[in-house]
């Protein structure tokens, strides 16, 4: 069996409707199992180190900006090489405009780099990435779990369009204020915390 490295990016640990339906898809563990899960908000240069193979790209600030500004969800999975291929099949491609029909991506993905979800690509991967993570996140217990289903709405689809708008330059002032109504509608955070989740959004589209 080989380890993975799971993250819930902030636009799935906090957009209720999509954790809700990623979590009932990883929590019937059919060829995987998690090993643990929590809540944790990575220090900058633990996520400069996890990308570095992007550094010097023009979003790589955003980029750190965004695994930095809240807490996401880091787990460790166990799965063998072959249900880790199928984890990634299922999850979909990295750029949403590119995701398969029905991968969770493609369900839940927003925009760009706004895909829900990390997971380590191989069990070379996953091995270099739990030991670096381990060094600074507990990986050894399932400390959280989340509902299969959420009151929240989905927005995903409208949000979507939105994000297009705004990246396109189109009807960019009231498109940017549309999606954070929405995603106020989705999550159950306010104040600072809300105001985060609505730059590091916004931030994807610059």
């Amino acid at each position: 069996m080989a380890d993975a490295l799971l993250i819930f990016k902030p636009d799935s640990a906090y957009r209720l409707a999509a954790r809700a339906g990623i979590w009932g898809w990883l929590s019937s563990e059919r060829d995987w199992k998690v090993e643990s899960l929590d809540w944790f908000q990575p220090p900058a240069t633990l996520i400069e180190s996890h990308y570095d193979f992007l550094q010097g790209r023009p979003f790589f600030p955003w980029l750190v900006d965004f695994m930095t500004a809240l807490p996401v969800v880091v787990g460790r999975i166990t799965a063998s090489p072959e249900a880790l291929g199928i984890m990634r099949y299922d999850l979909g491609e990295t750029q949403i405009a590119k995701s398969r029909p029905g991968s969770l991506r493609e369900r839940y993905g927003i925009y760009g780099g706004l895909n829900c979800l990390h997971l380590s690509d191989a069990p070379e991967t996953g091995a270099a990435e739990v030991e670096r993570w381990s060094k600074h996140v507990q990986l050894d217990k399932v400390k959280v779990r989340f509902d299969a289903a959420s009151k929240k709405q989905d927005h995903t689809f409208h949000l979507r369009s939105l994000a297009t708008q705004v990246a396109n330059g189109i009807h960019t002032g009231s498109a940017s204020a549309m999606i954070r109504q929405l995603l106020a509608e989705e999550t159950d955070l306010d104040g600072d915390r809300l105001e985060a989740l609505d730059r590091i959004t916004l931030g994807a589209l610059a």
